[in-house]
């Protein structure tokens, strides 16, 4: 059974016209910031308070009553929804990527979906040098042999980590998040940069000298290789036991994306078979990962739970933003961060 809170403003009139409230529906609790300022706009809200999940249908049921949705996370819109929400508005995302929203059918159905880009860039940016820097040091599993009672003493040969200074840094998507990270990486250690793209960053290419390489020099010449693209049909499964081949065995592969943009089947051979140094994951496929998966216990891979853009102020303004994007969808604006610029054509 789904948990609801239902906040209701009051409707009320000044001298020219009367307001009308809009109903807007929540899939998750985000931060008070922008529940505040959508309360603060007058519309009724319902939020859905459990941390589970919504089901598909306990989904379609709740926006089927409102206007607007705002997605907290960990929730699909898929063409099924979009046809059984009839009074649905537009549909805003607290989150950059989209790959859980059939961006064609909501564009069919004339719904505008928008996302929260640039916020999270630094925050993103800063658990992937967190995760290029455990691995290095195997930092995770020095850890648990602390929590296990295997702290026994020194052996200056045992346990030992790989330098990141003066090493090449290659990243897979080289956007906002990617040149945080690439900054981040050069002022503290000096690496080179090469990276791979759709298109050139003359901006990254000026400002941190960053190269540009095919995919497949990236594989070969990255001894970090860090994963910052959105996931597509072409980009899922793309780094796979055929890629892992190509990277050099002393090579860290870093993923704070999307956990399908790595086959993590060819991930887990890879690295028993030695053919890479370590891996650290934000994402994973599923999520959340089955506490049983043979990479927690790996002492060459470091693992947190989608924690890229956890922090209080990172969150506080992605709310806002979702929120604003929201209420210019309701007074008839294009909303500002807009995916499917297609739907006000």
């Amino acid at each position: 059974m789904a948990f609801f809170v239902v906040i209701v403003s009051i409707s009320f009139y000044d001298n020219k016209k009367a307001f009308t409230y809009m109903k807007i529906f929540i899939t998750k609790k985000i931060p008070q910031k922008g529940i505040d300022l959508l309360q603060s706009a007058g519309h009724e809200i319902t939020i859905h308070e459990s941390a589970r999940p919504l089901s598909e249908k306990e989904l379609i049921e709740a926006s089927q009553q409102c206007n607007y949705v705002l997605n907290g996370g960990m929730q699909n819109f898929d063409a099924h929804f979009f046809e059984n929400c009839p009074n649905l508005k537009a549909l805003s995302l607290m989150s950059v990527g989209y790959d859980n929203v059939d961006i064609s059918a909501a564009t069919q159905h004339g719904i505008p979906v928008s996302n929260t880009p640039g916020i999270l860039s630094g925050a993103t940016a800063d658990v992937a040098f967190l995760l290029m820097l455990a691995v290095s040091r195997k930092a995770f599993f020095n850890h648990k042999r602390i929590l296990q009672g295997k702290w026994e003493g020194f052996d200056p040969t045992e346990n030992l980590g790989i330098e990141l200074n003066n090493k090449t840094l290659g990243i897979y998507g080289l956007g906002r998040i990617g040149f945080e990270l690439a900054r981040k990486a050069r002022a503290a250690y000096n690496m080179e940069i090469i990276y791979y793209n759709r298109s050139r960053n003359k901006e990254a290419e000026r400002v941190l000298g960053a190269k540009y390489v095919h995919f497949d020099e990236l594989l070969r010449r990255s001894d970090v290789l860090s994963i910052h693209a959105a996931l597509t049909a072409e980009t899922k499964s793309r780094f796979d036991k055929n890629a892992f081949a190509r990277m050099k065995n002393s090579a860290i592969l870093v993923n704070t994306a999307r956990g399908g943009l790595v086959n993590e089947f060819d991930l887990t051979a890879a690295l028993q078979a030695g053919e890479l140094w370590g891996a650290g994951l934000d994402v994973t496929n599923p999520e959340p990962m089955r506490p049983d998966n043979p990479l927690l216990g790996m002492d060459n891979v470091c693992i947190l739970p989608h924690i890229g853009s956890a922090t209080v102020e990172t969150r506080d303004n992605m709310a806002l933003m979702a929120a604003n994007n929201l209420l210019a969808a309701i007074r008839g604006e294009k909303m500002p961060q807009i995916i499917n610029e297609k739907v006000y054509q």
